[in-house]
């Protein structure tokens, strides 16, 4: 391993006269063989700009915390953020943006795959004071996609570009992108009505701005990555729909009820398949097989959320099974609670349809609620 000091010729020790002028964030997760190689990346780049780089590890048990500070021991602008039970990259660039006193913040992935040597540019373009946000564009002339492997990574990729800007009050060729830059204030006045949930940061900080922002694309070559693997799946894509419909009711409901209602509407379509397979196929008599039905349903249901809507407080190993059973038993007096609302509303003379809405409402509520109480509770 080379001695960290080699990094350019200069000690590093004491390097900061001043405070720095960039903080660059990174969030991560087993990102350790990647440290090293950015960090030099960064000193390259940045050579007569006073930065930082703020590394936000989400507890990655492949040890990149350790190699983070084993490199800021001899380096003072490495800085590491660690955080124990607490998951995702948008609250990641949060917690690591706000523990900055830089003038300006960049975000950018730890996986070597955007091209560094932008951030002078997007800094010169920021300091002018004629922009808000630069952002790093694959998809304007001069950038690059290559490093976007797979057709189903630029489907993904593509899909959300195209669904994000029918949402966006402003040109962005990239919105998918996580190469950005922003004055510190302006994050801190975003900050309170941010969502802070999923990957996609960028599009969050957009939509929560009350006026127009004035936003430069740069254009960035995306380069395959050099080690770790991908993050970039359908789940992150879920998640992106559930911020658009979250800004899009004002954050009156929280991102994860929207993940939870979605998947609660996918079991039911699971129970009504099983449902009909089984009065197809076996002689139980229908009470059986609706209540075979309904188990399944209610396991689709349990793996989903603890996949998509409750990620950064996945179950793992035994309390996955515990957790399981408590949620069998929380949606068990949820239907209780759904069957006996709309009973009573039907009774009342409300059309069957309303009452049965209602109580399906009710029941969605009171999962979700005590779900996140008592199955998904944070450790």
């Amino acid at each position: 391993m080379p001695n960290l000091t080699t990094l350019d010729e200069q000690p590093t020790q004491g390097r900061f006269a001043t405070a720095p002028a960039l903080s660059v964030i990174v969030p991560c997760y087993n990102e350790r063989p990647n440290v090293q190689p950015m960090v030099r990346k960064l000193n390259a780049a940045l050579a007569g700009i006073a930065w930082e780089v703020i590394y936000v590890d989400d507890n990655s048990p492949d040890g990149t915390a350790e190699e983070v500070r084993r490199i800021a021991q001899h380096d003072g602008r490495v800085r590491c953020l660690r955080r124990i039970g607490r998951r995702g990259l948008a609250s990641a660039v949060i917690e690591g943006a706000l523990s900055s006193s830089a003038d300006y913040i960049a975000v950018i992935d730890g996986d070597l795959q955007h091209d560094e040597t932008r951030l002078p540019v997007m800094l010169a373009a920021l300091r002018t004071g004629g922009y808000d946000i630069a952002v790093a564009s694959r998809h304007v002339a001069g950038g690059d996609n290559a490093g976007l492997g797979g057709r189903w990574r630029h489907f993904l990729s593509n899909f959300g570009i195209w669904l994000a800007r029918l949402f966006l009050p402003v040109r962005l060729t990239d919105p998918m992108s996580g190469f950005f830059m922003l004055p510190r204030g302006l994050f801190e006045e975003l900050a309170r009505r941010l969502n802070g949930q999923g990957f996609k940061i960028l599009v969050d900080l957009v939509l929560s701005s009350r006026r127009k922002l004035r936003v430069l694309e740069v254009p960035a070559r995306f380069r395959e990555r050099a080690a770790g693997e991908s993050k970039m799946d359908a789940l992150v894509m879920i998640q992106f729909v559930g911020l658009l419909l979250d800004k899009l009711c004002g954050g009156m409901l929280p991102l994860r009820f929207f993940s939870f209602a979605l998947v609660g509407g996918l079991g039911v379509v699971v129970h009504l398949a099983v449902l009909t397979a089984l009065r197809t196929a076996t002689p139980l008599g229908f009470e059986a097989e609706q209540a075979i039905a309904t188990f399944v349903a209610m396991g689709f249901n349990f793996q989903l959320n603890n996949v998509i809507t409750y990620r950064d407080h996945r179950l793992r190993g035994a309390r996955l099974w515990q957790g399981l059973l408590l949620f069998i038993l929380v949606c068990g007096f949820g239907a209780v609670a759904n069957i006996g609302i709309a009973q009573m509303l039907y009774e009342q003379k409300t059309g069957w349809t309303a009452a049965g809405a209602i109580g399906a409402v009710i029941g969605v509520v009171w999962n979700y609620a005590v779900s996140a109480t008592l199955v998904w509770r944070a450790r």
